[in-house]
């Protein structure tokens, strides 16, 4: 996949503190910001896959041991 630049506009703070932050980790802040991003992109299309799938174990129902046919009544339940 191809990279394509972008531009940023930050106060002069933190983009200071931001090229610290980078020194120390030993990486530049256009490297640091990408694997952010890319963290951030991944956690959430990760949440929305494991979301998915469990609405659709939800949809689908669970296997209660009936085999899907209810052999008894409300009132048979509820005999006195």
């Amino acid at each position: 996949m191809a990279n394509q630049n972008i531009t940023l506009s930050l106060p002069e703070e933190q983009l200071r503190e931001a090229r610290i932050l980078a020194a120390r980790r030993g990486t530049s802040v256009s490297q640091l910001l990408a694997r952010m991003l890319s963290d951030l992109v991944e956690q959430e299309t990760g949440y929305a896959r494991a979301r998915e799938r469990s609405l659709n174990r939800l949809r689908e129902g669970a296997d209660l041991g009936t085999g899907g046919h209810i052999g008894w009544s409300r009132d048979s339940i509820h005999e006195r």
